[in-house]
């Protein structure tokens, strides 16, 4: 794993959001997503619907496997992260891997906002914080992606938990980082799905003038930077990792960005969107767009064991899907 900054894909018409097996990166023809154990992949544009079935958030059937030093990263448990997407787009007729993601609902996930192709998303309901250019100290890099319909929890496809409105992460706190990104600089992207160990870097150090400086936001989490261990080109958008002292998995942070140079830079940690600065403009796009298939409270590991009803599909009958926005954030 490394990273670098996106480069621009040239892609074809619509995406799909494939829950990907951790030993396996090619999508099968199947057209929802199931908890099988070959690889499946469901359109975000469909007629069906999924009825919700309430499992706890943040709480993987099958428990990651966590070492206290990885270097360069290493292959996933299956399964262990049921949380993670990858974002691929159609291109010459075969779905190819774009950008991870994060399932924070059954029929939502959180992603990068670089990661959506928006001339090819006309169907699909978006929703992302509007800003002038990628890179710019005012881009807001964060989306969400209604599917057109809810997809069904199981052992092995579970819904990641978000952090506390306005939560902070000290200095050196474990987190992962997980992705189908490219194992080093310019290399092949992963066959497997991918974890590393990512400290977190406070906002001190990471905005430090040899460090990222004035590139590094309030709204940004870092993590990592020792030279040896990153995200890389193709995690862009998939979730940071951290797990609370309950054993609840939280995603504190979106990958966004890192070294143009290349994978692995020292001083150049990954930097993530923080999750904890935008919580309520995540509830607010999801109120507003009918109804929440999960409350707040469940997502953030208040658990219910009633069943979430089903939210009203996306784009039913080839019905257009509508583009949301926000205003500006300070």
């Amino acid at each position: 794993m490394g990273l670098r900054r996106p480069r621009a894909h040239s892609v074809g018409q619509f995406p799909h959001v494939l829950g990907r097996r951790g030993h396996s990166k090619v999508p099968g023809s199947a057209d929802t997503i199931r908890g099988v154990s070959g690889p499946t992949a469901t359109p975000l544009v469909s007629t069906a619907m999924l009825g919700a079935v309430s499992y706890g958030c943040g709480q993987p059937a099958v428990p990651p496997q966590l070492n206290s030093r990885v270097v360069g990263g290493e292959d996933a448990v299956a399964h262990s992260w049921p949380w993670q997407i990858s974002l691929q787009y159609s291109r010459s007729g075969s779905w190819s891997h774009t950008c991870g993601g994060t399932l924070i609902a059954p029929q939502w996930v959180l992603t990068a906002a670089h990661c959506i192709r928006w001339g090819l998303t006309r169907r699909l309901s978006l929703a992302a914080l509007p800003s002038p250019t990628v890179g710019t100290p005012s881009f807001n890099d964060i989306a969400l992606v209604k599917l057109a319909e809810e997809v069904q929890e199981s052992d092995t496809i579970r819904v990641a938990c978000l952090p506390e409105a306005g939560k902070i992460l000290p200095n050196d706190y474990p987190c992962y980082v997980t992705g189908w990104g490219r194992i080093r600089t310019n290399g092949p992207l992963a066959d497997v799905l991918q974890q590393a160990l990512l400290p977190v870097v406070d906002h001190e150090t990471c905005s430090k003038w040899d460090w990222w400086g004035s590139m590094v936001r309030t709204t940004m989490v870092c993590a990592g930077g020792d030279g040896v261990v990153s995200g890389c080109s193709g995690d862009s958008g998939g979730p940071l990792n951290c797990q609370r002292e309950d054993g609840i998995w939280e995603v504190e942070g979106i990958v966004s960005f890192g070294s143009g140079l290349k994978c692995n830079m020292i001083k150049k940690p990954t930097v993530f969107t923080r999750v904890s600065a935008y919580i309520d403009w995540i509830n607010e796009v999801e109120g507003n767009n009918h109804e929440l298939s999960q409350t707040p409270e469940h997502r953030q590991g208040h658990h219910s064991h009633t069943p979430a009803p089903a939210a009203p599909s996306l784009g039913c009958s080839g019905s257009p899907g509508s583009l949301l926005q926000h205003p500006q954030s300070t």
